[in-house]
């Protein structure tokens, strides 16, 4: 099945109704018409044609992903001939997509129960630099079908991989732009942000967007997160934020925000306002006092949704 059949575009339908199906846009015309650019130069296609045929020609919201991530041609022919296999690789996530499809209507129908307001923009599935993996505003939810491909240390199941990134993007979507859009956030608030669309999309989808960071923190908990308090507002946060590769994984501040938003979950006394409060989080330093969180906290492995 090729990837332009595997998926119709559907209507959006809004949240507000928890008893309504969620049928997210899901649009892929931009990884069906980067491949047919691809197999048209067999596999080695110019900058100047990727530019003019891919992304000149994208939709929407391929041209917000480009413009806020500088994906152009030049940089996806670069990254094609340092790492071809990449580009190669990705097929193999066309498949499982109307399984995703699927799977995300149940999960996002989740999310509009526990969240009235939640809204659900289109995602676009396409195809970029090798970075990075997906993107969650308030315009939509953007995939990198080739960078979430090659991630070794995210789901195996190539559907749980999908479903559990674009739940956490999803999550994104619903928060406060002032902090998910911040160009220069403390530690505390970029943690924070990534934490709660952590800890709200394992809990509406089964799983985190990115596993391979709780790993590296195992037997070291109050080591990492002592050295996690004392640069909390911190504006580098090259220690703990977006310092992993395709092949490395590291994040620990995902890690830390996500315990951090648990611990406030557990202490709190109605779950679902809870729920409310993580997602629409505007105060990090205010949630961190709340939270009840500390270095190496003992808390329970999974927690019930509301």
């Amino acid at each position: 099945m090729t990837l332009a059949l595997a998926l119709a575009v559907i209507a959006l339908t809004a949240g507000g109704d928890a008893s309504a199906a969620v049928h997210p846009i899901i649009q892929i015309d931009d990884a069906v018409r980067f491949y047919r650019v691809y197999d048209a130069a067999q596999g080695h296609p110019t900058a100047e044609a990727l530019q003019k045929d891919y992304l000149d020609a994208g939709s929407p919201g391929l041209h917000a992903f480009a413009a806020a991530r500088r994906i152009t041609g030049e940089a996806i022919f670069r990254e094609m001939n340092a790492y071809p296999e990449i580009y190669a690789g990705a097929r193999r996530c066309e498949k499982p997509l109307p399984q995703v499809k699927a799977r995300l209507e149940a999960d996002l129908a989740k999310l509009a129960a526990l969240d009235p307001h939640a809204v659900f923009p289109p995602v676009t599935i396409a195809v970029s630099r090798g970075k990075p993996v997906a993107m969650g505003d308030s315009g939509g939810v953007r995939i990198g079908l080739e960078a979430l491909c090659a991630v070794p240390y995210f789901d195996a199941d190539v559907t749980d991989r999908f479903v559990h990134v674009i739940a956490h993007e999803y999550i994104h979507v619903q928060q406060d732009p002032a902090l998910n859009d911040d160009d220069h956030p403390t530690l505390l608030e970029r943690s924070l942000v990534e934490g709660a669309a952590e800890f709200v999309g394992e809990m509406i989808s089964g799983g985190v967007g990115n596993p391979g960071v709780a790993p590296q923190a195992k037997g070291r908990e109050t080591r990492i997160e002592t050295a996690f308090l004392a640069d909390i507002h911190s504006r580098d946060l090259s220690k703990w934020i977006d310092n992993g590769s395709l092949t490395t994984p590291g994040d620990l501040g995902y890690w830390v925000g996500y315990r951090i938003v648990k611990a406030y979950y557990v202490h709190a006394l109605d779950k679902r306002a809870a729920v409310r409060a993580i997602i629409s989080m505007n105060d990090p330093d205010a949630f961190l006092a709340a939270s009840g969180w500390r270095p190496g906290i003992n808390l329970p492995a999974k927690v019930a949704a509301p």
